[in-house]
């Protein structure tokens, strides 16, 4: 049983949130102060959070990229979507299919106003305000109901976004994943990342620090044995679950991730 959540309609320019501090180390301009202000004290202990925010995105694309390309998804549902910035994933299928369908779903009322004036003239492509963990209200959304055929194979995005969740058996990330994978046709794939260390000291500081931060907007960071449990009973996409920059890349000289003290960690996976 999935319990409400209460959503805002109303941006509060005082209280940072995970979209607008990643649109900030992304280089973006959708953002306030108190974001800044939070990536600033969260980089004194995680330095590396800057170039593990663009290789998250940069293997977002590549994944976009993959699916629609080789293995022919022209339906991509992006729970925890963010800001849209440069090469958003309608942008990259559509690229490959001018006829791919797109639905962000994200909580904060700045990711809506911003992706709409976006999407305004895209009939393929939609954003929804809806908490990721709301399994049931995001699949019978209008939106969602317009533009994704749940009989045919769909591409299901949570791209660095499960630490945001916290842990519980009804609406924690296993109990999402799960709810969602029920709902899908064999063939369809989810995309699977988030923050991990192995270091307890930085696993305790960031949860807490972004805890604080974002007022109880938060999950926990996590160990790469929890993701991994997320993609049980499913077919792991070759080259399996590793940091993401180390994903497929473009070529051998493309940006990895230098720094350990945290990663993003995931993969691709097919539902059989």
């Amino acid at each position: 049983m999935q319990t409400g959540n209460q959503l805002s309609t109303s941006i509060d320019a005082t209280v940072p949130t995970a979209a607008r501090m990643y649109d900030h180390y992304l280089g973006g301009k959708d953002n306030y102060a108190a974001d800044r202000a939070a990536c600033e004290e969260l980089d004194k202990v995680v330095p590396s959070t800057r170039r593990l925010a663009v290789n998250n995105r940069r293997f977002l694309q590549r994944v976009v990229r993959v699916l629609a390309q080789d293995h022919g998804i022209r339906q991509f549902l992006d729970h925890g979507s963010g800001l849209p910035t440069q090469d958003n994933v309608h942008q990259v299928a559509q690229r490959i299919d001018p006829d791919t369908h797109v639905v962000y779903v994200d909580n904060d009322p700045m990711v809506l106003v911003h992706g709409r004036a976006l999407l305004d003239q895209n009939e393929r492509t939609a954003v929804i305000h809806a908490d990721m963990r709301e399994t049931d209200a995001i699949f019978s959304h209008p939106d969602t109901e317009r533009l994704i055929d749940f009989t045919q194979p769909v591409a299901v995005l949570f791209n660095s976004v499960m630490h945001c969740i916290p842990d519980s058996d009804t609406d924690g990330p296993l109990a999402v994943v799960r709810r969602v994978s029920e709902r899908l046709v064999p063939g369809s794939y989810l995309v699977m990342c988030q923050l991990v260390s192995e270091d307890p000291e930085v696993r305790k500081f960031v949860t807490d620090f972004m805890d604080r931060a974002t007022q109880g907007h938060w999950g926990r960071v996590r160990q790469e044995k929890d993701v991994a449990e997320w993609f049980e009973g499913m077919e792991i996409l070759d080259p399996g679950l590793v940091e993401v920059s180390t994903w497929r890349p473009d070529s051998e000289v493309a940006p990895r991730q230098l720094t350990r003290e945290w990663i993003e960690f995931g993969g691709v996976a097919r539902v059989v």
